[in-house]
């Protein structure tokens, strides 16, 4: 397939209700929307960035910089003969995995739809439907956030996960299993704590929890396997794992017993499927993680969630968790037994709504090869 033309649009939408984090609060997502065209047929991709470096260096600006200066020239006019081709093509640039993500999640809906398969199939997906968690922030109290785990245990959904910050923490994890019982339960602390307190975490083993997400820093695989021995919990990485070799590393230490995949964090959904099958040959479970994508981003989500080791529920939840209004139709839904379809046509398996992406973009350019 040659790329004849690339469009590239920062949109905005609303979020349903505010999303925080150890990293801060979230009214809106801002993210920036990627369409490649040839041959007749248009590829979408999202970039799960946001305005301030918070998650990852990369921002909305910065994204848009890479991919117009570097990325886009590089691919604009060339034969791509499969989307596996791409991420040599951009190797020499260091990092901006979001960036390269966005542009190969296009080049994987291109690759599909021209042999009219789903995304799942050219990935190497064998389920037709993936278990769906959900991720909520912190609340003002304990008592909002047991309000959101009553509503969307009442949704079906089959995974509740809560994020954790200092002075938040132990005594949440305690009220939720006060008040539901034996639920799948587990925590996310975005890299809030250090190995100093342990403490915290010794004193969650005891509320049987599916897994502690990326306690400590971000980049650090050395102190998660120190505090990895001390625990019975599993420790899941997250924000340490930018690439495969990144996660061998972290199994071989012993730093975690489960992984988060996420295509746009390891620079695409080639090295998300190569992930995967590390830790499947490894015996380490993995689940796909979310960003607040849009329907763009979490179509691609749910194709790369239907692989066999996806063994845990991830944050590929509904359209309406975040969204009053998804950029795809039909927006993604929930089953009634807690578990959301593959799409079975080909590509994403979604239409993009043109006239709501217009409706959000902020900021919007094309360039031709």
């Amino acid at each position: 397939m040659k790329i004849a033309w690339a469009e590239v649009r920062q949109v905005e939408l609303p979020l349903v209700f505010p999303f925080e984090t150890s990293f801060g609060r979230q009214d809106t997502h801002s993210c920036l929307l990627i369409r490649l065209g040839t041959d007749g047929l248009e590829g979408w991709g999202e970039v799960p960035v946001e305005t301030a470096p918070l998650y990852n260096e990369e921002t909305t600006g910065t994204a848009w910089h890479i991919l117009e200066r570097f990325i886009l020239p590089l691919l604009l006019g060339r034969e791509i003969a499969h989307p596996q081709d791409f991420p040599p093509l951009v190797r020499h640039l260091r990092r901006h995995h979001m960036a390269k993500a966005g542009v190969e999640a296009a080049l994987w809906d291109l690759y599909s739809q021209q042999r009219e398969i789903p995304l799942a199939k050219a990935l190497g997906g064998t389920r037709q439907a993936i278990e769906a968690g959900v991720s909520l922030g912190i609340e003002p109290s304990v008592d909002a956030l047991l309000a959101r785990v009553t509503d969307f245990l009442r949704r079906g959904y089959l995974r509740i996960k809560i994020k954790i910050k200092p002075g938040w923490d132990v005594q949440v994890v305690r009220e939720v299993r006060r008040a539901f019982g034996a639920i799948r339960l587990q925590v996310d602390a975005n890299s809030a704590f250090t190995l100093e307190q342990a403490d915290v975490f010794r004193a969650m083993d005891e509320y049987d929890l599916l897994l502690i997400e990326q306690p400590l820093g971000e980049d650090d695989i050395v102190d998660h396997a120190a505090l990895q021995a001390q625990l019975r919990t599993p420790i899941c990485l997250d924000e340490s794992i930018v690439s495969p070799d990144d996660a061998r590393k972290a199994i071989q230490l012993g730093s975690c017993r489960v992984i988060n995949i996420k295509a746009a964090r390891l620079s695409g959904l080639s090295a998300a499927v190569a992930t995967h099958d590390l830790c499947q040959q490894r015996g380490i479970p993995v689940w796909c993680g979310g960003l607040l994508e849009t329907g763009v981003g979490r179509a691609a989500n749910l194709a790369l969630a239907s692989l066999p080791n996806f063994r845990l529920p991830g944050d590929v939840s509904a359209s309406d968790r975040y969204y009053h209004e998804d950029l795809i139709d039909p927006p993604v839904t929930l089953n009634r037994d807690g578990t959301i379809t593959v799409p079975a046509s080909p590509g994403l398996g979604f239409r993009v709504a043109l006239d709501r992406v217009e409706k959000h973009t902020v900021r919007k350019a094309t360039f031709k090869s």
